[in-house]
Parts: structure tokens; C-alpha cells; sequence
């Protein structure tokens, strides 16, 4: 499975790094978020639990966090459940209109049905949606928020 969900966001690029690299500052901006726990902190980054909702239905997941200050990129590898083995990136590209925030998925799975389950129903059901409505609420948050 494969995702790439994107939005230009007009503020500078280091705030835009800044918040979304900031996990426990994600629940009182994202609406859909619930929380955000750190199980463990260490030199290979942070292990998290982090808590949404995809509509109703409440989800939850355990990653692996790092930031790459350096490269301007955030990186997550599940480690639990359905989507262990998923990485994500998170990219940060400026434009001639502002900044371009990329979210990527990743997820392999060996067998025919694991594809189509990673597809359909992780990626185009939860992934996907949750993404979307994660890099609009940091836009709307962020763009407010210039000063």
C-alpha cells in the first residue's frame, strides 16, 4: 500500500516544522485527534501511542517517532496490530505558495488478500481520510495563526 496526501500551507516553513513535529501539541489542534502518550523516550527517537477518530469509530496505533530536523522531514514506523511495519513521512516542500506538507504511507504485506486489505480497507478507509482532515486542520491552524 502506498498513500500520498498533500496541501500547500501559507506560513513559514520552520513554524509549519515546528508544530507538526510538536506530538503533544496534536490533540488541542487536530480535532479528531484524542491524545498522544509517550511510552518511551529515547536516542532512536520516541515511541507513542497516539489516539483519533475516524468519524465515529475510534482508532488507535503505537509508532515509532522520529524527527529529522536536518532533512525537514518527521518519520513514524508502526510497530503494533494492523498496520505494523507501516512507515510514514512526512515532507516539507516551499513553493512559490507557501509550503507543501506531504504525508506518505508505506505498508508491504506478502500475501494477495494482505495487499488488498492494506489498500482498501487500511489505506483507502482510515489512511488516507485521516490524513486528509489531519494536514487541513494543521493549514487552518497555522494559516490563522500567521502573523
Amino acid at each position: 500500500m502506498h498513500t500520498e496526501n498533500s496541501i500547500v500551507i501559507r506560513a513559514p516553513l520552520e513554524k509549519i516544522f515546528q508544530t507538526t513535529a510538536n506530538l503533544l501539541l496534536w490533540p488541542s489542534v487536530l480535532p479528531h485527534y484524542r491524545w498522544v502518550r509517550v511510552l518511551k523516550s529515547g536516542e532512536d527517537g520516541l515511541v507513542v501511542k497516539m489516539a483519533a477518530r475516524r468519524g465515529w469509530l475510534p482508532i488507535q496505533w503505537t509508532s515509532r517517532f522520529k524527527v529529522d530536523g536536518d532533512a525537514r522531514e518527521l518519520h513514524f514506523q508502526h510497530l503494533k496490530a494492523f498496520t505494523r511495519g507501516m512507515n510514514v513521512k512526512w515532507t516539507y516542500t516551499p513553493t512559490q505558495d507557501g509550503v507543501q506538507v506531504q504525508i506518505s504511507h508505506e505498508l508491504d504485506r506478502g500475501s494477495a488478500f494482505g495487499r488488498w486489505f492494506a489498500k482498501r480497507v487500511l489505506g483507502e478507509m482510515f489512511v488516507s481520510p485521516i490524513a486528509t482532515k489531519t494536514l487541513a486542520s494543521f493549514k487552518e491552524y497555522l494559516e490563522a495563526d500567521v502573523s
